[in-house]
């Protein structure tokens, strides 16, 4: 059931009956998508979970995002501040609510949903444990350098993407990996569309660390 508390539109998918693993999942859409885009991937990637998916709050000719941006790879670097500080705070509102380990949430995003997950990293380090991001690209560069230490973050991209120039993808990477954080670059053959591909490797990543 879709909820609209917390400050954000959200749906919440308790894990099943006797799962053990302490993991909550931040579910991120991309641009247009919603708080259930992401609800089938997560479950397959990430089976005995605890979801949560969040709408965006920004809306950009009738989509929703979750921050605004000038044009194509030009963004509004005070509203991802502004976001990213709004998305921060859901955290552990929503872990207070649903009764999960806070420590313990880990992004699921693709575009720009991924892309708020790692303005999330760097600007409010220790909110998420990690991150499963699939065509991110660089955003800002924090004014305080962050520390990632044991955050584990996998980056899947698309070589073929003409939407993430691989230059950003390249920055993103050097930014988290100086930051101290545990990256995974993953280079597939393809667009900016997920595929069969990266449902592979983004399960593969997941389970590494159950």
């Amino acid at each position: 059931m879709t909820i609209d508390t917390l400050g954000f539109t959200h749906v919440h998918v308790a894990p099943p009956l006797g799962s053990t693993d302490p993991r909550t999942v931040l579910l991120l859409h991309g641009t247009g998508g919603n708080e259930r885009d992401l609800l089938d991937l997560g479950a397959a990637v990430a089976p005995g979970l605890r979801l949560i998916g969040v709408r965006g709050q920004v809306v950009e000719n009738g989509m929703p995002r979750f921050f605004r941006r000038f044009a194509e790879g030009v963004f509004d670097e005070a509203d991802i501040i502004r976001r990213s500080a709004e998305l921060a705070a859901f955290v552990p509102a929503a872990a207070a609510a649903y009764g999960f380990d806070a420590s313990q949430v880990v992004a699921l995003g693709h575009s720009n949903g991924a892309n708020i997950a790692a303005s999330l990293m760097v600007l409010h380090p220790g909110v998420l444990a990690g991150g499963a991001l699939m065509r991110a690209m660089f955003t800002l560069a924090p004014a305080t350098p962050p520390v990632l230490t044991g955050t584990r973050v996998l980056l899947a991209e698309g070589s073929l993407d003409p939407i993430v120039p691989r230059a950003t993808v390249d920055r993103l990477a050097s930014l988290l990996t100086d930051a101290g954080a545990d990256v995974t670059l993953h280079w597939e053959p393809t667009g900016h569309g997920l595929t069969s591909a990266d449902v592979a490797v983004v399960t593969r990543w997941f389970a590494a660390a159950g």
